[in-house]
């Protein structure tokens, strides 16, 4: 795939195939996280579950900078945190205990799990209210987010269990005192959720430094919400969530720098 706008579901292609696709986007979504400037070092982590009936999913190398990640080098492993094959590089433990207790529950909507520390996911992450319904970006997660307290480091794989029951139904969580959390049904789809999410989380931060914040409706909020996750195309074939806005950023990272695609 050349990033041109596609309505093709990997998980449905020969296991060989979409993984090698795979890899390919989650590695454009490191590189876009590096453009936006999400990046808190080289922590957090995008993962992604590979086809097949074993439950691994691929991960970053830990140590490597978002800009140096390529499809080549993402690292294949397990749940138990074994790594899959060959890779030179190793995986960060808290990375591994948060995104195995979404990929292990292999639901059909968790395929992958994005999980970031910005400056204002944090900031938000740290307030009581949590997220608050006073921008279109924010109604995006009106009654479709969920909170996980803080445990610190998330180092113990007893965590995980309350991790994916706190979840729930919901495609997206604020890690309380920590950061952000996004999943979704392809890559495209938790990646758009994510910028959303962020998006919201800036807004709020600039708004409550400047006044007062102005709460939407319970009626405006669900309406908005609802309008953001039908999309805003006028062509008959509904694109999935994301695909448009991601195949667009994956042809600004090849002007940028195709090195990811190796």
């Amino acid at each position: 795939m050349d990033g041109s706008f596609t309505q093709v579901d990997l998980y449905t292609l020969p296991p060989e195939d979409a993984e090698r696709e795979l890899r390919i986007q989650l590695a454009a979504a490191y590189r876009m996280v590096d453009y936006y400037g999400w990046t808190e070092q080289i922590y957090g982590h995008l993962t992604a579950r590979v086809p097949g009936p074993e439950a691994h999913f691929l991960i970053n190398p830990f140590g490597l900078n978002y800009d140096e990640v390529t499809a080549s080098n993402l690292v294949k492993i397990d749940c138990d945190g074994n790594i899959v094959g060959d890779s030179d590089y190793p995986v960060n433990r808290a990375g591994f205990v948060i995104h195995s207790a979404v990929h292990m529950a292999n639901s059909d909507t968790h395929k992958c799990v994005m999980h970031t520390h910005t400056r204002a996911g944090m900031a938000i992450a740290a307030v009581k209210e949590g997220l608050q319904p006073i921008s279109m970006a924010s109604t995006g997660f009106y009654k479709r987010l969920s909170y996980h307290d803080y445990e610190g480091v998330s180092l113990d794989t007893d965590e995980r269990e309350g991790l994916l029951a706190d979840l729930g139904d919901n495609k997206a969580m604020m890690l309380r005192n920590h950061g952000i959390l996004t999943t979704g049904r392809s890559i495209p789809e938790a990646f758009q959720r994510l910028y959303r999410l962020e998006r919201a989380c800036q807004i709020q931060v600039d708004a409550a430094a400047a006044g007062e914040l102005n709460l939407l409706s319970d009626n405006v909020a669900q309406a908005s919400a609802a309008g953001l996750e039908g999309g805003a195309t006028m062509h008959a074939e509904k694109p999935l969530l994301g695909a448009m806005e991601f195949a667009a950023l994956m042809r600004k990272m090849d002007k940028i720098d195709p090195s990811y695609r190796e």
